[in-house]
């Protein structure tokens, strides 16, 4: 549990807006809320924040207009909206906030250059968060773009609140992170629905199947993230020669299935990414979307 101190290195986060609460921003907010940051320094600004944290304390605006006309300006601006809204939120901040405040984005595809020449001067950090962020058990990559150290340490407390933090000296690598863990989680909940569903079709009832393949995946994953042994040697720990496990592998494995599959999806998932990249971007080709300064 982190204690906010409003030190020197964490000035950034006097004022915090958080454009767009939805289920990531909700969770990301929470996180902070419960590691210490105050209330009275965060403005929400969103039509319909789903992801609000009951109780929430702070102050909550519709549209920006509102909030510039009634709260202070921020120290650091998170974007959590859908990468399209960008190109019609972006030029009305720029124009409402002066000087621009740090940016801090979790908007998947959108390249720190493309939130720089929306925010000129502003110092930008963009990150990709993922849903165990909820429960502090998060993984979020980081990538800073004229950013110094005060952004850099704001950023670090907001996100360590979430988890663990890993920073990038390559934003070409953005794709693959959100592809690997931004979407991960979803690709392992869908292995947990297909497991218990295949116990089910071995002979199990619905609730023993779900309980079962829950309770593994969620004990095999804290072995493998405790353990000193590669996740490669404790699968060679389960896997008897001539045994049931081999027998499952030879099949989940059989002709490279599964690497081939995870290989598919991962880059179908990456290039999605990319593709966010464009339609944030109007000068790569991309198409504005309607005046999300005025609400989504």
């Amino acid at each position: 549990m982190f204690n906010f101190v409003l030190a020197p290195e964490h000035a950034r986060l006097k004022r915090v807006w958080l454009v767009g609460c939805g289920a990531m921003g909700g969770a990301l907010l929470s996180r902070w809320l419960d590691s210490g940051l105050p209330a009275s320094a965060v403005t929400v600004i969103d039509p319909n924040p789903v992801g609000l944290p009951d109780g929430f304390s702070g102050a909550v605006f519709r549209d920006a207009i509102s909030a510039c006309s009634e709260a202070a300006d921020p120290t650091l601006l998170v974007l959590g909206v859908k990468p399209q809204m960008l190109p019609s939120l972006a030029p009305g901040l720029g124009r409402l906030l002066r000087p621009p405040p740090m940016l801090l984005s979790m908007m998947a595809g959108v390249r720190a250059e493309t939130l720089a020449r929306y925010f000129p001067g502003a110092p930008v950090v963009r990150m990709m968060p993922n849903t165990p962020a909820r429960i502090g058990k998060g993984m979020t990559a980081l990538f800073a773009l004229d950013a110094g150290e005060e952004d850099i340490a704001a950023a670090n407390w907001l996100m360590q609140a979430a988890g663990s933090v890993l920073w990038l000296d390559d934003e070409s690598k953005f794709d693959a992170v959100t592809a690997v863990s931004g979407s991960g989680p979803a690709f392992l909940f869908r292995f947990i629905e297909a497991l218990s569903a295949a116990g089910e079709a071995a002979g199990l009832d619905a609730d023993t199947a779900a309980r079962l393949a829950l309770e593994t995946v969620a004990g095999a994953g804290a072995l493998a993230a405790e353990s000193d042994l590669s996740p490669a040697a404790l699968r060679e720990q389960v896997t008897s020669p001539n045994g049931t496990t081999q027998a499952g592998l030879e099949m989940l494995d059989g002709d490279g299935l599964l690497s081939s599959l995870l290989r598919s999806t991962v880059r179908a998932a990456a290039e999605r990414s990319k593709a966010l990249s464009v339609d944030a971007d109007p000068s790569a080709g991309g198409a504005p979307a309607r005046d999300a300064v005025k609400g989504r």
